[in-house]
Formats: structure tokens, sequence, C-alpha cells
């Protein structure tokens, strides 16, 4: 079995949060559970390698795709996943990880197979189906909140919903935090409406202006956001969308965020 996807340390901060598991039935009660570890071996298994459920090798794995599918879809369901990365945020602010103050955000282009919800016609895919993901990082490019819509949607009407979308950041000191202080976003987000709202927020807005030469020194600051695409796109299941069931790909974004705010606080002591 693959053991060596599901750490001690990520399944501490996982295993508390799952939903108990069904009261066995005492006449017929067909075979044993597959225990939640191996379920969410399977489930890492294709996130990380992009195979299809299907022909998840159940000898490797310890259980089968259907089996871990399955535990996925009642996870999602119970609305797990957003809460381990949460948990994370929480314990990087305690450790002085995250840099709150300047946050970036940027939008992704993914083509979608299949059909099924938050699918639209892709502008930059001949009009392909697709979908879009939508991430604000912090200035360190650690994943705060990441969001799924159609191709078709623009960047900026996903600014206040992905900004809405950060969780409460607890910490050693002082109240939770929500918001930075200032946003970066390139000229897809030029809009003075927007602008706007933000400054309604609290929030300064850095955003590049549209019409004007290159240069505006925004790269230098935003270039942490494009990595951490990069760093998503990396679990091969998230390059291309697959699942119908757009709660299920959002499950699979949010345990990848998961993943990398896991990363970085092992890589800090």
């Amino acid at each position: 079995m693959r053991a060596d996807l599901v750490t001690d340390d990520l399944w501490d901060r996982v295993a508390p949060l799952l939903p108990p598991a069904p009261e066995r039935r005492h006449r017929h009660p067909g075979r044993l559970r597959v225990p939640d570890r191996t379920a969410l071996v399977g489930v890492l298994f294709v996130l990380r390698t992009g195979v299809a459920w299907r022909d998840v090798p159940a000898e490797t794995v310890g259980c089968s795709g259907v089996t871990a599918w399955r535990r996925l879809r009642d996870w999602t369901e119970a609305g797990v996943w957003p809460r381990p990365h949460a948990a994370l945020l929480t314990e990087l602010r305690c450790a002085d990880l995250p840099g709150l103050d300047d946050c970036s955000v940027e939008g992704s282009h993914v083509r979608a197979l299949k059909k099924g919800d938050r699918v639209g016609p892709s502008p930059v895919d001949r009009a392909c189906p697709g979908s879009k993901h939508h991430l604000i990082v912090d200035r360190h490019g650690t994943p705060l909140a990441v969001t799924l819509t159609g191709g078709n949607r623009h960047d900026v009407t996903q600014l206040l919903p992905l900004l809405d979308a950060v969780p409460p950041i607890r910490g050693a000191r002082g109240r939770p935090r929500r918001k930075p202080r200032c946003r970066y976003a390139d000229r897809g987000y030029d809009f003075d409406k927007y602008r706007r709202l933000l400054w309604t927020r609290g929030i300064k807005p850095m955003i590049a202006r549209r019409g004007i030469a290159h240069g505006s020194g925004l790269g230098t600051v935003r270039w942490v956001v494009e990595r951490a695409f990069a760093w998503l796109h990396q679990f091969k299941r998230l390059r291309t969308r697959y699942e119908r069931r757009a709660d299920l790909h959002q499950g699979l974004l949010d345990l990848a965020s998961s993943l990398i705010c896991l990363r970085r606080l092992r890589t800090s002591f």
C-alpha cells in the first residue's frame, strides 16, 4: 500500500475532521469497511497521478478506485476539505509564516473533458468546454483560497467572492485575519468599480492599468501567484477537469491547497 502518500502529520490533521463511520449491521454485515486512511491514500493517488478512478491499482493502493471515489464524495458532502486548509493556515500564522498584508490574485483556465456544473466555453481555447481556477495567495505564495467557475467567467467577477472565500485565520494574538491590506492583480482586474469596492473594505487595490506599456513593476510582487499555480497543477488531476460534479473538483482543490500549506509548514522547521 502506498502509505507514504498519507504521512502521520497529514493524517493527524485530517482524521479528527472526518465524519464517523456508519455502524456495521449485525445481520448480513457484508465485507469489512475499508479504513479511512487507506481510502485517503486512494484519493491522494488519483490527485497526484491523474489516473482514472477505475484504473487505481487496488493491490498497490489498498482499495479500489470506486471505494476511494465514494469516500471522496461522502467527505466532500460533509464539508471536510476546507477545514484542514483553514487549520493549517492558522498553524502558519502562529508560526509567523504567512504574509497576509500583501496578497495576489489570478485565474487559470483548465479544460473540462466532461459536461457538468461550472463548465463554460473557454475564450482562450476555441470555445471548448472549460473551467477556471481562481486563486488568492499571500506574499509567499501560500494559497489562502481557491474557487471554481465556468471557463467563460471574467476574472474580475470573482474578485470579491474570492476574498470572501478566505477563512478566518487565527493566530497567537489578535482577532482572526480575513483580508489583506493590499491586493495585487494584473490588467484583467482593471475596473474602477472594483477598485472602489476594495477601498470600501479597507483594502488598497494595486492593479495594473490597461492601455499602458508593460513595466508597472507589479510583476516583482505578483510572480508568487504564478508559482502557486505551478504548485497547484503539479497535482495532475487538477490540470484537466474530469469530474462532472463541481463540488468534487472543488474538494480536490482544497485538499491540494492543504498539502501545499503542510509542505510549507514542514520546511519552516
